[in-house]
């Protein structure tokens, strides 16, 4: 199966299981819509057409609907990504769990620090941040053994004193600590209050790491240009921001004729800042 087949199936259960029409007082719209912005309504109607979606109106809860899209885009990923294994090969890990980033190789130290809180309470104050984050769907790296680095050739001998201090190989680790790899941002909708708590956890990714710096970036099912926008335009903090079916999301702005969306989103695309979900496996194996 390629990554278009892939892409079909991740649009085909994001109907299934998230999408749902809801009633308002004189219309119907898409859940993914904003019910007070006509734009809003007009796109989400266009994207979910173009990928296929029947009209059921069987009730998700807001955070329900969050959760299965980030159950489903985890899901694309470790399928798509696993056939770029010739090109990053590794003992890959994918999750869901909401799992703090201390119990990664990059970011263990914070565990310390926060144990270190908890027994000197007085601390708090000057030492407490908003460090300990638990990103949506985390992609983790096992270390490797010395026969799997000596696989063709001998690279390294045991006894020697190289490569010690190294996350990847797995004698160095007392016990064995998961490497980050990415931490990705699920938001089927955006709101302000949720873009600016991306990127604050985006920021304390990059702060508070000791060792490379994981992919950071977001996915997003927002029909909205402009509130995307808050989560893609500048750099720094997230890598990029890919959006669930970015080709449909063009064509339905085209159809409605707005060229404020249109402008925005092209801006975004151009300037790097705007991918569509079947770019990132590809950039999650740079």
């Amino acid at each position: 199966m390629n990554i278009s087949a892939i892409r079909q199936e991740y649009h085909r259960r994001i109907c299934k299981e998230v999408v749902r029409i809801r009633r308002g007082t004189e219309l119907e719209y898409p859940n993914s819509a904003d019910a007070g912005n006509k734009s809003s309504i007009k796109i989400a109607w266009g994207i979910i057409q173009r990928i296929g979606c029947s009209m059921s109106y069987e009730g998700v809860k807001e955070q329900t609907a969050g959760d299965l899209f980030e159950e489903i885009t985890k899901d694309f990923l470790e399928r798509s990504f696993g056939l770029l294994h010739h090109l990053r090969p590794g003992k890959w890990h994918y999750s869901t769990t909401q799992t703090v980033i201390s119990r990664f190789y990059q970011y263990e130290h914070l565990a310390q620090l926060e144990e270190t809180i908890k027994k000197y309470p007085e601390l708090e104050a000057s030492l407490r941040g908003d460090y300990i984050i638990k990103p949506d769907i985390v992609i983790t790296r096992s270390p490797i053994t010395d026969d799997e680095v000596n696989d063709s050739v001998e690279i390294i001998s045991q006894g020697d004193h190289c490569a010690r201090l190294t996350p990847l190989r797995e004698v160095n680790h007392p016990q064995i600590v998961p490497i980050l790899h990415a931490s990705i941002s699920c938001k089927w909708t955006i709101r302000s209050d949720r873009a600016q708590n991306t990127r604050t956890e985006a920021l304390n990714l990059i702060r508070n790491r000791k060792g490379p710096l994981p992919h950071v970036v977001a996915v997003v099912g927002e029909p909205l240009p402009s509130r995307i926008a808050a989560l893609a335009m500048g750099t720094g903090d997230l890598d990029c921001v890919y959006h669930f079916a970015l080709a449909e999301l063009q064509e339905a702005i085209s159809e409605i004729d707005n060229q404020d969306q249109m402008d925005m989103l092209r801006i975004m695309v151009e300037g790097r800042r705007l991918r569509d979900i079947s770019d990132l496996p590809f950039d999650l194996a740079i």
